[in-house]
């Protein structure tokens, strides 16, 4: 069984002497530290509630050069940091050929911070443009791609995880991309096996705004690699349902963090798979009462 993490320190705005060379550029206001608090304590509720963290186990994080992923690797090199994770991280950016792509941004970035990383090329690309029509939707097979290379360097690298910045916003996304065109009931989970069984797949930040990692990625002055491949096109179903969950949010403050609390807090007795549930056992338990 693995042991319950230690509950979170409250001195998050203590003083950062000796704090991950990543804060260098944070700010010491009130906001930020608050900010960054909510953050840890958020990211630290994932990795308990879901048993994520095996002490003396390797993790490779991926690193895309997005908001999401610094904000991820900000907040394990803090926990580490504080002594609340005990694993070796070992950042990795794939760059998969896209155009314009700045190829010195993160190697700069990583040695500038001292921190173990990898850097590998696979032009994942064009084989995505060669495949695909133009004007279809990108994301799906740029992601099968990737993940592929990304679950094959875990394995060179001995690592045990794969971990990526998906956040609460992804994760409701889907939720309702597949409900809306999947006909099924299925999120974005915060711990998965890969098929072939042997790297898993983490989410410490399922239980993180959107919002709250784009502000803190903001004041942390991240060197922000837009996607100039899936980030270029307009009119994809995500794109909808990330509208429609922001229009709840404004209407409804707060529904966002009602709605990721349900995807855990599940009835299957009030569903409607028989796979879930016996249904049929409901008579017989009547007729034996």
């Amino acid at each position: 069984m693995v042991e319950a993490l230690a509950p979170i320190q409250e001195e998050t705005d203590a003083p950062q002497e000796g704090a991950p060379a990543i804060y260098r550029n944070a700010p010491s206001s009130v906001g930020f530290n608050k900010l960054r608090k909510r953050l840890i304590r958020q990211a630290r509720e994932a990795l308990d509630s879901f048993a994520m963290v095996r002490p003396g186990e390797k993790w490779l994080v991926a690193l895309s050069g997005g908001k999401d992923s610094y904000g991820l690797l900000a907040i394990l090199l803090d926990l580490k940091w504080r002594g609340l994770l005990p694993v070796e991280l070992l950042a990795c950016n794939l760059d998969q050929g896209q155009p314009n792509f700045p190829k010195h941004i993160l190697p700069e970035f990583l040695d500038g911070l001292r921190l173990p990383h990898r850097i590998e090329y696979r032009d994942t690309y064009s084989i995505v443009t060669d495949k695909l029509p133009e004007g279809a939707t990108y994301c799906s097979l740029c992601s099968r791609l990737r993940r592929g290379h990304l679950y094959r360097i875990a394995r060179e690298e001995g690592c045990s995880a794969l971990v990526l910045g998906h956040h609460r916003d992804d994760s409701l996304e889907t939720f309702f991309m597949n409900l809306f065109h999947g006909g099924k009931l299925a999120a974005m989970p915060p711990r998965l096996l890969n098929d072939e069984g042997d790297v898993e797949v983490l989410r410490p930040l399922i239980y993180c705004a959107e919002s709250d990692l784009a502000r803190f990625s903001e004041a942390m002055q991240f060197p922000i690699i837009p996607c100039d491949l899936c980030g270029s096109q307009d009119g994809l179903q995500r794109n909808a349902m990330k509208a429609m969950l922001d229009d709840i949010e404004r209407r409804m403050p707060g529904r966002k963090d009602v709605m990721i609390r349900a995807l855990g807090n599940i009835n299957p007795s009030h569903m409607l798979d028989p796979k879930l549930f016996d249904f049929a056992g409901l008579l017989n338990e009547r007729t034996t009462a």
